[in-house]
């Protein structure tokens, strides 16, 4: 296929199709993690903060290709994808989460003790004061730092990320050399790309109360600042609601 364009979806019934054929195609999620996400879905407050059980898949097949076993998670909500990571890194990784909201992270930490799972540390608070400390108190590098917390301070994590992961300092790394960045929403249903009439959800955005002033300017800084950084290659793939990616390279 010559073009760069996705194609594969002309309607929602064909959108549908292939992804539930695509899920049903790909190596099965763990059983809690499918019940954690249905229990989600029907009792949280927001489920859709939640990412897609296929995005799940997609992460775990990801994190165990690369060999990764310690994770950084900006935006826990109830511990989905959290445990997603916990599955891939296995019993002797370990996955630090951080979330704002102190009636989320009590949610999540509910579901580690239910399913038994004890490879993850949650800390509570604003996302980038426990940035700092983390990088502060010289945690080992991780190899894996996943974003999906408040889309307009995309481009503040990324800044925070690269400025504790200085190749020439002394100073302990919070990304280790050749560690990857991995970013949902990136694309916000398209509108990042376009917010024409075109889009169908140029008028549904104003609905959506989990969408804030700032966001898309946010998420395209991100994008921009992902992309023109020397230090990062990157690769932004068009699925699920946008997922910008980098390696640091130095």
């Amino acid at each position: 296929m010559k073009e760069i364009y996705t194609q594969l979806y002309p309607n929602e019934q064909v959108a549908r199709a292939v992804g539930d054929y695509a899920f049903t195609h790909s190596t099965p999620l763990p059983k809690h993690l499918v019940e954690h996400h249905a229990w989600g879905v029907r009792n949280s407050v927001r489920p859709d903060y939640m990412i897609s059980p296929l995005q799940a898949g997609f992460q775990l097949w990801f994190a165990k290709a690369m060999g990764v076993k310690r994770i950084l998670e900006i935006g826990t909500y109830i511990g989905f994808s959290t445990m997603g990571w916990a599955e891939a890194v296995g019993p002797q990784g370990y996955v630090t989460g951080l979330e704002v909201s102190a009636e989320y992270a009590k949610v999540a930490q509910e579901s580690f003790a239910k399913y038994g799972i004890t490879n993850v540390e949650l800390i509570i608070g604003d996302a980038q004061t426990s940035i700092k400390n983390l990088a502060i108190a010289g945690t080992e590098p991780y190899d894996l730092i996943f974003i999906d917390a408040d889309k307009k301070s995309y481009p503040a994590y990324l800044s925070l990320i690269l400025k504790y992961s200085q190749s020439n300092s002394n100073s302990p790394r919070l990304l280790r050399p050749g560690g990857i960045i991995v970013a949902d929403n990136t694309l916000r249903r398209g509108l990042v790309a376009d917010s024409s009439l075109a889009n169908p959800w140029h008028e549904k955005q104003n609905q959506e109360i989990n969408w804030r002033p700032g966001d898309m300017e946010g998420l395209d800084t991100f994008n921009k600042n992902l992309v023109n950084n020397s230090r990062l290659a990157t690769f932004l793939m068009p699925m699920f609601d946008g997922i910008g990616m980098a390696r640091l390279v130095d």
